[in-house]
């Protein structure tokens, strides 16, 4: 999309978080779901396709406007961008890495239209550990295709999801390293499929995960991502790095969202007969907020900008996602504390920031994973100048 429209965009994205999602919040909670009739509005102004290319239907962002757009969103409960954020992240990048033409032509028009996608990579026995990983595709002995048996978890969206992108083990072992998994295009109304009952979590209401158990699935073999086994979990790290700028971008998001409301709140809240936002030990958590925060900014446009050029960013884009979590988590612990007694209680806003903030550490790749595969690229450049 050309800066100008992007521009434009963006402006009435902003009045859309600030005029109708913020004061849906409410509702949303209540009832742990965001209202049809959003996603309806959601899907009428394209944010399901933002970064599906343009040929196919989408808007066609880039990583630059793509991560404005979710930092945009999550300004508000972070449920609007999760009914959205697999379908325009991890999945449409993994058609982008990996996808045959086909592929691309069949399920691209389907994602900007709202389909709702979902990414099945965690299984109860791996996350990070792929080499555990207990799902299988064989082939089937009644024709070309593929039949999945085994169990995904903590699956986003899979309640609802009308596609998953299923990572399966295709060989028992494979050599090189975790070229036994490949990935699969799996409709969710596939005979054989079925999910869990959301899972009870600490925080972010309406936004739902579950188990997805796959039993006996059979599928074409046209479903088996770009034709080929064996690329599964490169197609799923390539998605990864896509996937862990939205989670930065949105952990940066809150924490603004956060921010402003300790802001008012230590202008309104009277002690010793002034506003809280006097005293300076306020003021300096306040200071060290917006700092860490417009760090986090930075390294946001950093991070898109070398995307953008077509760099290597798997590295930096991991040391935003940490940055940006770790932050946001340090952000609203501070606010809880601004808002004082007042901040333990579930009726006053910074109680729900501290428990939705929570998770931005854990999923597309856990802080002290990501730390370790920083240190393993760091050490890799050295050797390679060091010989």
């Amino acid at each position: 999309m050309d800066e100008d429209t992007f521009e434009q965009f963006a402006e009435q994205l902003d009045r859309y978080v600030k005029e109708r999602l913020i004061p849906a919040e409410n509702d949303l909670i209540e009832a742990d779901a965001v209202p049809p009739e959003i996603v309806d509005e959601m899907r009428d102004m394209g944010l399901f396709g933002i970064s599906v290319p343009e040929q196919y239907g989408g808007a066609g962002l880039n990583m630059t406007q793509y991560a404005r757009v979710v930092n945009a969103m999550s300004y508000a409960a972070p449920a609007y961008r999760s009914i959205f954020s697999i379908n325009v992240g991890m999945f449409a990048s993994a058609l982008k890495n990996g996808g045959t033409e086909a592929q691309r032509e069949e399920w691209y028009p389907q994602l900007v239209e709202g389909k709702i996608a979902c990414f099945g990579l965690t299984e109860p026995g791996s996350g990070s550990d792929s080499a555990a990983m207990q799902t299988t595709a064989t082939p089937d002995p009644d024709g070309n295709g593929w039949i999945l048996n085994g169990t995904k978890r903590y699956i986003t969206n899979a309640p609802h999801a009308d596609v998953a992108l299923i990572m399966a083990r295709t060989e028992k072992d494979a050599l090189p390293k975790n070229a036994h998994v490949s990935a699969f295009l799996v409709p969710m109304n596939t005979p054989g499929i079925s999910t869990g009952s959301p899972d009870k979590k600490m925080g972010q209401s309406g936004s739902h995960i579950s188990d997805i158990m796959l039993d006996d699935v059979k599928i074409p073999g046209d479903a088996l991502l770009g034709g080929e086994t064996g690329k599964g979990f490169r197609f799923a790290m390539q998605s990864l790095d896509n996937g862990r700028i939205s989670v930065g971008a949105a952990a940066t998001g809150y924490a603004r969202r956060a921010l402003d409301s300790a802001l008012r709140y230590a202008n309104e809240r009277k002690a010793f007969g002034e506003p809280i936002a006097r005293f300076q030990l306020i003021q300096a958590m306040l200071a060290d907020s917006e700092t860490e925060i417009y760090a986090a900014e930075s390294m946001m446009r950093d991070v898109t900008a070398r995307a953008d050029r077509g760099e290597n960013i798997i590295t930096k884009a991991a040391a935003f996602k940490v940055f940006a979590s770790e932050m946001c988590g340090r952000v609203v612990d501070r606010v809880v504390q601004i808002y004082g007694g007042a901040g333990y209680l579930a009726e006053y806003d910074a109680e729900r920031f501290f428990r939705d903030a929570r998770i931005y550490r854990i999923y597309e790749g856990t802080t002290q994973i990501l730390q370790l595969q920083i240190a393993k690229h760091m050490l890799r450049e050295w050797e390679k100048e060091h010989g």
